[in-house]
């Protein structure tokens, strides 16, 4: 697959993907889209995926080029666009059975603002912030916002992002439970990479359970969640990091996980 908008590696065990449409500040267009669903639903050998971006921006948004003539028209192509090319995108994203990484070097607006959340630990830069602008051009916050913003940090302030659409600062976000850490300029990608290492020698299928629980976590009742725990811990239990980690524990010594 030949990549135009985002660079990708694999190093260790870590795919590493970043936006890299500096002139546009990273803004996703259905192209950029595209890639970034393919490449995440091919993550192959990967045991932890790293995304970031390059420039001044994390992501401005979404990109849907010169706007049609008429409101008909807008909608229709509005709608194109998010039905096959970003709700795509946003289900690989929550649907990754690895753990996501995401170093916010900068503004994060619109649906680059959801990206960045669907990050289980998500760094951001302190002069980094967070936008739900569509209510400033007369739209609807999409890419999921309008279900994880209530979840990671309640109605009100959901609300608050949603229906006025101010910015909110990368320390704010910290103190709001939004996002896992905010860090000096500077070094937000050296943070979210050593914590991508760390998971990269992790049991990595426990790892991608933990993931996938803990959204079950917040649409099924707690009797459902028993029993998808349970089916969990059986698939988690069959593999040779389980057993490795049996091994080490009585062997009172730390365990090598291999990622299987």
């Amino acid at each position: 697959m030949t990549l135009h908008t985002i660079a990708v590696s694999l190093n260790d065990g870590i795919l590493s993907v970043t936006l890299n449409r500096p002139d546009s500040l990273n803004a996703i267009s259905t192209e950029m889209a595209d890639e970034l669903t393919g490449v995440l639903n091919a993550a192959g050998d990967a045991r932890v995926v790293l995304l970031s971006a390059v420039g001044r921006a994390f992501c401005a948004g979404a990109d849907l080029g010169s706007a049609p003539d008429s409101p008909v028209d807008a909608a229709a192509s509005c709608e194109l666009a998010m039905r096959q090319h970003y709700n795509p995108l946003m289900a690989a994203l929550m649907d990754l059975r690895i753990p996501l990484v995401v170093a916010v070097n900068g503004p994060a607006l619109g649906i680059g603002c959801s990206v960045a959340l669907t990050g289980d630990f998500v760094f951001a830069a302190s002069s980094a912030y967070f936008t739900q602008a569509f209510v400033n051009i007369g739209l609807v916050p999409d890419g999921g916002a309008s279900w994880m913003l209530p979840r990671l940090v309640g109605k009100a302030r959901a609300t608050e992002l949603m229906m006025l659409g101010e910015r909110l600062p990368a320390p704010t976000a910290e103190n709001w439970g939004l996002i896992h850490r905010c860090v000096p300029d500077g070094t937000v990608i050296e943070a979210a990479a050593a914590m991508a290492r760390r998971i990269a020698v992790g049991p990595t299928v426990a790892l991608g359970l933990i993931r996938q629980n803990l959204r079950v976590g917040q649409e099924k009742s707690f009797h459902e969640v028993l029993e998808c725990e349970a089916r969990a811990q059986c698939e988690a239990a069959s593999t040779t990091d389980a057993a490795e980690g049996a091994r080490a524990f009585f062997a009172k010594c730390l365990p090598q996980f291999k990622g299987n």
